[in-house]
């Protein structure tokens, strides 16, 4: 058995919050992926840019609720369901970065993580960079408008 070889990767994020509405919006988002040797970048960039719009929908929007008295799903259908579009997605920049793998001899490594997999943290951290003027120090997922609204308002009713 070889050792493990492991790709490597970082993600930017930059939002902007409506600090009235709570509506947090992406205006940019960066992301460098280290996939060994790269085949195809079209394809690479592809999984990149559905893996960020995967995590980000994770982050933002994507909740299944229920009604807690019947069990009713109350997001039973895509118009209830908050899911990534492409109104709602800033046009993402993408690089690869080409560090090939010494246990293969095409020295290639997994390429469709990259995109996803930094996604939901970088999100929330650059959400919470931006509301920490405001005393916001916690998010839970997904940062809904309303979430991030009742965030706010807790953080004004708390300072002096």
């Amino acid at each position: 058995m070889h050792d493990p070889v492991f790709p490597n990767g970082c993600a930017v994020c930059e939002v902007e919050v409506d600090p009235e509405t709570g509506l947090a919006e992406i205006a940019r988002y960066s992301v460098v992926d280290d996939v060994g040797r790269c085949i195809k970048p079209l394809i690479v960039h592809g999984q990149t840019h559905g893996g960020v719009a995967q995590g980000v929908g994770e982050a933002m929007w994507e909740e299944c609720v229920v009604d807690p008295a019947s069990g009713q799903p109350l997001s039973g259908s895509f118009m209830d369901y908050g899911m990534p579009r492409s109104n709602s997605l800033p046009f993402f920049t993408t690089r690869i970065v080409e560090v090939l793998s010494p246990t293969n001899p095409f020295g290639i490594k997994a390429g469709g993580e990259g995109g996803c997999t930094p996604a939901l943290a970088v999100v929330i951290s650059a959400l919470l960079d931006a509301l920490a003027p405001l005393g916001v120090r916690d998010m839970t997922m997904p940062a809904t408008p309303f979430k991030v609204w009742t965030a706010i308002q807790n953080a004004r009713r708390q300072s002096p």
